[in-house]
């Protein structure tokens, strides 16, 4: 049995007359650079002399198993037969990867709303954006953006997996179900409610506030017009949203509860309280003068994630309904699994306990040995704690057998970097980022990778592609509350 530490620190609240008030907060941008062991036997870190004192959790060591075995029933064994996205490169896959292998950025300044006096004026934000033939222009005009790419991607995964509306209709549609979560749900549509409120009166309100701003809305509607009455919910918790999306999907189709699942994330947060809101968490990169060289995973020069924007959507299908009907079997999930730092509100476990946990049980729920992946797809947000926590908690599982390991960064290397953090939707578009790696044996660069941390000894593709057969892959998502959540996939063999 191992014992490690547990220290809150950071975001502290205390109370006033008139309610709470942010006491302290030192949060996702250090006051102090420190430098992180690769296997600290202590959190290192800045803690607050107020802060409760820490506690020891007890992680009980597994017990001895037999050689991982792969699922083999047909019934539940978990194909990918379609994908579908929307990002700052627009909203077809092959696009949005090539352009991602070359490395190129979509971080610009924001336009949508006046940021010239925001702290951070920089984005991944989506322009151009058309839902033509995916969305009638009268709802299309009603929406709020997060729904509108979550319903545009989940029509396009459809298409992509031959499940158009004349194949659907031949279909049992009970037993086909969708959940695309999102950390933030509607939010233009519910501050423009606020706004109203504030500014004219509750009898101002649209009615369409409270539909278009609650966050399972974006399973709810692409059910509705699809007509698909299986399980159905969203599932929100912040960055690590999509990830969990997939892994309760794939639970629906090996229970036999679904056999198809349309999953994944989506977001829309770049507007005045989305980005308001992370500045004030101080978890932004404020490079103003560069802003498509301000997303650096593992870099030394790190200062925080860059905001982005979109949806991205998997097909989910049981191997038995994929092989029936014909369909195109892209990749196959092998598995996942899910856990809780226990810890702070946004600031990971130095010890790296809860990610690595997480990735040993997702191993252990796909049937896969640590020997057998040689390719991560990681959270890597280029923030000063997360990045090094993360990469602890990689060697921690794999150990010495990392020299054919490849690691990269969706987010901030192609998406956080090239695209900007989708969060609710991150998980989503690092997933097709993934399976493209597996498809087309190109791995997508960590752009703006100039001074690599020492401690980061795993090869991550900076700055240029490189070819890279994947024999198994795991993609990481954590978000704020310690949630994390891995998912690993790999090459279809019948």
């Amino acid at each position: 049995m191992a014992a490690a530490s547990s220290c809150s620190s950071g975001v502290l609240f205390g109370s006033r007359e008139n309610g709470a008030f942010l006491a302290q907060f030192d949060g996702l941008r250090q006051v102090e650079k420190m430098h992180m062991p690769l296997a600290p036997t202590k959190p290192q870190g800045r803690v607050s002399t107020s802060a409760p004192k820490c506690r020891t959790i007890k992680a009980m060591a597994s017990p001895a198993v037999s050689a991982p075995k792969r699922e083999t029933d047909p019934k539940k064994r978990t194909v990918i037969t379609g994908q579908g996205l929307v990002s700052v490169f627009g909203s077809d896959i092959d696009t949005f990867y090539n352009r991602l292998l070359e490395g190129e950025s979509g971080i610009t300044l924001i336009d949508r709303f006046d940021a010239s006096s925001y702290s951070v004026r920089f984005a991944g934000q989506i322009r151009d954006f058309s839902s033509t033939g995916y969305i009638d222009g009268k709802s299309d005009r009603r929406l709020d953006d997060c729904w509108r790419y979550g319903m545009v991607a989940g029509k396009k995964a459809l298409e992509d997996a031959n499940l158009g509306p004349e194949a659907l209709e031949s279909l049992d549609k009970t037993r086909i179900g969708v959940i695309v979560g999102t950390g933030m749900g509607g939010l233009t549509a519910f501050s423009a409610g606020v706004e109203s409120l504030v500014q004219k009166g509750y009898k101002k309100i649209s009615p369409f506030f409270i539909p278009y701003s609650i966050t399972n809305m974006g399973s709810a509607l692409l059910a509705i017009d699809t007509g698909l009455m299986g399980p159905n919910y969203s599932i929100s918790t912040a960055c690590a949203t999509a990830n969990y999306c997939f892994y309760a999907a794939a639970n629906h189709i090996r229970r036999g509860e679904a056999d198809i699942m349309v999953v994944g994330g989506t977001e829309a947060a770049v507007m005045p309280v989305g980005v308001g809101g992370f500045i004030a968490c101080r978890a932004l990169s404020q490079r103003n003068d560069e802003p498509h060289r301000a997303s650096r995973p593992w870099d030394k020069n790190r200062d925080g994630f860059v905001m982005g924007e979109g949806a991205g959507v998997l097909i989910m299908e049981s191997l038995e309904s994929a092989l029936k009907r014909g369909a195109p079997i892209i990749a196959e999930y092998l598995g996942g699994a899910v856990t809780c730092d226990a810890h702070h509100m946004t600031d990971p476990r130095s010890d790296g306990l809860g990610v690595s946990s997480c990735i040993t049980k997702s191993l252990e729920d796909a049937g896969v040995s640590p020997e057998e992946v040689n390719y991560v797809n990681a959270h890597a947000t280029s923030t000063l704690a997360g990045d090094l926590a993360e990469f602890n908690a990689i060697k921690k599982v794999f150990g010495k057998n990392t020299s054919e390991m490849k690691i990269n960064g969706t987010k901030e290397r192609h998406p956080n970097s090239m695209i900007g953090h989708g969060l609710g939707a991150a998980g989503g578009l690092e997933a097709i980022a993934t399976i493209k790696a597996i498809n087309t044996g190109w791995l997508h660069p960590t752009i703006n990778q100039d001074d690599l941390e020492p401690a980061v000894t795993i090869d991550t593709v900076p700055n240029v592609k490189k070819k890279h057969e994947v024999n198994v892959a795991i993609s990481n998502s954590f978000g704020f509350g310690g949630h994390n959540s891995v998912v690993v996939f790999a090459p279809y063999n019948p």
